[in-house]
């Protein structure tokens, strides 16, 4: 008999544990369910984001986005924010789907998703923008340099966020710069410079600035190609236009010389007249006797001789 009754009670304690151990995992997974799922999202500034929140299982409450000033941005299909950037794309019992256009640094944070039971259960979503560096410029250029000389290039990458990456190249040879990163807001200015001494092998050289970012498919490039001058390169890079110019210039003076010293000449030696006309007149007392004079002179006179050069 007693081992009867202690048979019976171990069955119904047996029993007990199954149906304790059956209602407890019900339970969890009713409890999983009922809590939201969110993912986390990544976009470029500009760009647009979808936020995605869902249950597996519903009781016919409400989800909720909330921006991360915890403003509600929708209470199911309910827009509750006057910004014509966030739109619904869907809502159900089970899922509440959101898109964010023309994504701001701004509107990076974390967002949650609400479940409106009976304790609230939530879950955080977190939205990174990534801010698109600038164009990279290469500034410290000297064109030409003068052997000698000490050059610092200086490569900018405005807006990137995270901070991006300046990489130099002299040809195709890496080669190593000095970089400073400055925070201007939410997005970051990088800055790297590279400082030589320049040399006659420098001369024709490129000089490569290359933009890294996570937010770029492929880097941003600028290139520069240096130029020197050293003694023996005056005789090559250009001295010989230089040359024939001085020799046009002194025979065009030399010619304009001779022009003028022989219009000179020319002009003093036109002609020379000699003439014998009225010889003797000077001397007479009155009109009648200078007429005698100068006509009996005029017999005994030489022609008139022209003398041409």
């Amino acid at each position: 008999m007693i081992v009867k009754l202690h048979l019976i009670f171990t069955l119904y304690s047996l029993c007990a544990s199954v149906f304790k151990v059956a209602g407890t995992k019900s339970k969890a997974k009713g409890s999983q369910g009922q809590f939201p799922i969110t993912q986390n999202v990544t976009v470029v500034e500009g760009g647009t984001a979808n936020m995605t929140c869902r249950v597996d299982y519903n009781d016919n409450t409400s989800l909720q986005w909330s921006n991360p000033a915890q403003q509600t941005l929708f209470f199911g299909d309910k827009k509750a924010l006057r910004d014509h950037r966030i739109e619904l794309v869907r809502a159900s019992s089970q899922e509440l789907i959101i898109r964010i256009s023309d994504v701001l640094l701004s509107d990076e944070g974390q967002y949650t998703c609400s479940l409106f039971t009976m304790p609230v259960k939530t879950t955080k979503a977190f939205l990174t923008v990534l801010g698109v560096p600038g164009r990279p410029d290469i500034t410290g250029f000297t064109k030409p340099a003068m052997e000698g000389d000490v050059l610092t290039l200086t490569c900018t990458a405005p807006g990137s966020k995270p901070a991006a990456n300046i990489r130099w190249f002299r040809n195709d040879k890496e080669v190593q710069g000095t970089k400073e990163v400055n925070a201007t807001g939410k997005s970051f200015a990088v800055r790297s410079s590279l400082q030589f001494q320049v040399d006659r092998r420098e001369d024709g050289v490129a000089y490569t600035c290359s933009v890294e970012h996570v937010s770029l498919p492929n880097p941003y490039m600028t290139t520069e190609v240096l130029e020197v001058h050293y003694p023996n390169a005056f005789a090559q890079h250009g001295p010989d236009h230089a040359l024939i110019g001085g020799v046009v210039a002194v025979v065009v003076f030399i010619t304009l010389c001779l022009i003028i010293v022989l219009g000179r000449y020319l002009a003093r030696h036109k002609g020379t007249y000699l003439t014998h006309e009225a010889k003797g007149s000077e001397d007479a007392p009155d009109a009648d006797t200078a007429i005698i004079n100068a006509e009996g002179n005029h017999v005994h006179a030489e022609e008139k001789k022209e003398y041409f050069i």
